[in-house]
């Protein structure tokens, strides 16, 4: 069964759903140290987390880039993940969604929440042929991030490194079986439809 082009993929239970972000020691020691987001983090800033381990990979060079030498794995309540899905808009202007551009930009500058599909990347970070969440908090949405959504911070950066070593042997299998378990997250349908993504239907082998 094809995975559909936009769809999330994320470790999640009953009551959570897990999201990376990756950050400079300054940052993020002083969030593991308080299982939340401190300073010098910075409310201010828009933060940008990634249901997909994979993304963050491709994004951080397997937390290696600069400013980035930590990923952190975020567990957050779904009903707060939901909530900022409820509220967010398309980074992008997409006529099947918005009446006009204009409409658009109104509903952009006035949410707290931006949505981006980018390409999904392969065990060896090829881009793929369907989509990958990134979902941008700024404004109240990060304050009920750091507040009310986190449920804990794990440091993930050792297995990212573990699998990256993992592929330098050419041990395809072994770093695969490394990888979190991501499967299709079942988002409600009128959620979905505001962020234009397709039903979550369980694909096998993903």
């Amino acid at each position: 069964m094809s995975v559909p082009y936009h769809q999330i993929r994320a470790v999640y239970t009953a009551e959570t759903i897990t999201v990376y972000q990756a950050y400079a020691p300054a940052i993020a020691r002083p969030a593991l140290t308080a299982g939340r987001f401190v300073a010098p983090f910075k409310r201010e800033r828009m933060t940008w987390i990634k249901p997909s381990f994979l993304w963050m990979m491709y994004r951080s060079a397997w937390g290696t880039s600069p400013g980035q030498e930590h990923v952190l794995a975020v567990e957050l309540t779904r009903t707060g993940f939901e909530r900022a899905l409820q509220r967010a808009c398309l980074s992008h202007h997409d006529p099947d969604r918005y009446a006009s551009h204009d409409t658009w930009r109104e509903q952009l500058k006035a949410s707290p929440v931006r949505i981006q599909w980018d390409p999904e990347r392969s065990l060896r970070l090829q881009p793929l042929p369907y989509r990958s969440l990134q979902v941008g908090l700024s404004g109240e949405a990060v304050h009920h991030y750091v507040d009310d959504w986190t449920v804990s911070i794990t440091d993930v950066t050792p297995t990212a490194h573990q699998i990256r070593d993992l592929l330098r042997t050419g041990d395809d299998t072994a770093a695969a079986a490394l990888l979190p378990p991501e499967q299709p997250y079942p988002l409600p349908d009128h959620v979905a439809a505001v962020i234009g993504a397709q039903p979550s239907v369980p694909v096998e082998g993903c």
